[in-house]
Parts: structure tokens; sequence; C-alpha cells
């Protein structure tokens, strides 16, 4: 079975074969579009060398555990971007769920938000490298699959729609058109590729760069994308027609005062990103160090010129303050000629 040395993970044969049979049972829909020879032959060859896993447990040299806290503590923090996401999966004409592999699936987040937000019509398989994560999901009640972002398992034509987000920038540069190929192979006709991140350049690489990168567990030097990057992925796989488009994505906390919607938020990011570095520099008030770090860095700029800037405002139906961190994702849109 799987086993953890450090960051260096071994998946195996035997260990694909019992998650396809425990797919097969939990969700025959889902099973159905895997191509089990397809998935066998890949953790064959996986299972003849070690891998470098950043979501493996905190103890074992990962920073799985505190993503997966984050996640339990504000299950909605994301939830705005991920509702967007979902809404642009295209309904099927007869009637079925639309199946929506979620490449990057972590803990099942998606498809946790889209229960929880009442998104029917949706069928999600996450799917993660990790097999930390994977197992994370399944303990939550999540159809979940360890494979690679640029090596699908599912059979040619069976999905209705890929999801690749929260986390693109860890695919190497080299295997982001490989990626956007295999998309296009699973996609039925009419279905869509949603591949979202965020911009060189942005708010958000500007704090991986400066905060997460120097002070998380497992560092964080990875390349984001490009607008014309994304487009020419599109192009070069044969998707009919596609577009590439900014979307707002914040993060949210909430709770019954000001200071501790912040201190909330604080504590999610830290959480989050496994942000060890910042705890042992200032373990009295992490959290507040946290948050004052993000509203320095995270000030979008509007299409009118103006500045999007981190704000805590009050609801007074729900008697509770909201504090928000804009940020501004990417986003490209393929789809499949019908």
């Amino acid at each position: 079975m799987t086993e953890l040395t450090g960051c260096q993970v071994t998946f195996g044969e035997a260990d694909m074969a019992d998650h396809l049979n425990r797919l097969g049972a939990a969700a025959p829909d889902l099973h159905a579009c895997v191509d089990p020879a397809r998935a066998l032959a890949w953790a064959r060859l996986a299972g003849t060398g070690d891998f470098r896993d950043d979501f493996g447990e905190d103890g074992a040299g990962g920073r799985g555990s505190s993503y997966i806290r984050a996640q339990a503590r504000n299950l909605t923090a994301r939830a705005q971007g991920i509702q967007h996401l979902l809404s642009l999966v295209p309904a099927r004409t007869d009637g079925r769920p639309a199946v929506v592999v979620d490449v990057l699936g972590g803990d099942g987040l998606v498809r946790r938000v889209a229960h929880a937000r009442g998104l029917t019509g949706l069928s999600v398989l996450t799917c993660d490298a990790s097999p930390y994560m994977v197992r994370a999901a399944w303990t939550e009640d999540c159809p979940a699959l360890v494979q690679r972002a640029d090596r699908l398992l599912m059979r040619d034509g069976s999905v209705d729609a890929v999801l690749v987000a929260y986390g693109s920038h860890h695919i190497a540069a080299d295997d982001r058109a490989e990626l956007v190929h295999e998309a296009y192979r699973v996609l039925r006709p009419g279905g869509v590729l949603l591949l979202h991140d965020f911009l060189v350049g942005s708010p958000m690489d500007t704090w991986f760069r400066d905060v997460v990168d120097p002070y998380s567990r497992t560092g964080h030097a990875f390349d984001h994308f490009t607008r014309e990057e994304m487009w020419g992925y599109l192009t070069k796989a044969g998707f009919a027609s596609g577009e590439v488009t900014a979307m707002a994505d914040p993060y949210v906390a909430t709770a019954v005062t000001a200071r501790e919607a912040e201190l909330e938020l604080g504590r999610y990011l830290l959480d989050m990103y496994g942000l060890a570095g910042i705890e042992r520099r200032h373990p009295a008030d992490a959290a507040r160090h946290t948050v004052e770090r993000a509203k320095t860095v995270f000030r979008d700029r509007r299409e009118d010129g103006s500045l999007e800037t981190f704000s805590v405002t009050y609801d007074t139906s729900a008697r509770s303050w909201t504090c928000t961190v804009p940020r501004t994702a990417v986003l490209a849109i393929g789809r499949k000629a019908i």
C-alpha cells in the first residue's frame, strides 16, 4: 500500500486496483468514465519510483494536514470562485448529471462546496496526484482517484468537464500542453475545459513568491501563467472555441466581530499554505501577522483603474462581519466541438 517517507510517495498497481474497486462500488457513473487498463498501466509505471508529494502529511514533510484543516475550518473561503467555475459546466441534454473531473481536487473541496451550495446536475470525481489527499477525500464521502494532471485516466470522450483549478501552477511548464491535450481527449463533444490560475506578476504571484515560498514547510517556487500561454494551449489542442478571461475569486471569512473575522482569515491562510515559518517567528500572533501581510499584497486593479483592497463589512441581517481578500484569477475556457 501507499508508503510515505518525507515528501516521497510510492503508489503502485495494487493501490490503484483498490481505488478502482472502491470507486465502482460508490459511484458507478464515475467509474464507467475511467479506463482501467490506462489506470493500471500508469500505476505500474508510478510504482517503479518515488515522486514528491508536497501535500502529504505534515509530519512526513508535506503540508497536507494543515491544508485539510484550513478547508474544515472554513469551507466557504473560496466558494464564490468555485461556484462560478461550476456554473460554466454545460448541462447534459439527456437529463443525467454532468460528469466533472476535478483534476487538482485535493480533499474534495469543490464537490463539498457544490453540495453545500445546493448545486445540482453535477457528478464530481475528485482527482489528485497526492495519495494522502485522495484518502482524505474519501473520508469526506467524495469519490476520488489518484492521477497526474497530465496523465488523465479517463476514457476518450467520456466526461462533460475537466476542471483544473487551485494549483494549476504546480504543473510543470513542460507538462501543461500535454494536460490540455489530455483534457481535449477525455471530453465529450460539447464538453468544456476550465483551466484556472493566476497571472505572472499578479498579487497572487507576489503572495506565493514573497510569503508562501519563504515561510511554507514545502516552499513554493512555481511559475504562474500568461494569457498568451493559456490561449496557445487551447488552440494547439484543437478546441473549436474558447476564451481567456478574468474572474473574481476572493478569500472570505465571517465572524461575530470585525477583529475575529480578520483573525479567521489569517488562520485560514496560515493553514492553507502551511506557513510554519510565520508561526515560528510570531508564535503569539501568527494569524494577525499573516492577515496584515495579506492586506499589503492583495490590491487588485479594477477595469476602471481603481484599486480593490482588503475589506471588512457588516451584514445587519446576519449580524456578522465578513473579511474579504480580493483576488482576480485568470480562466481559460476551451469548448470541444459538438
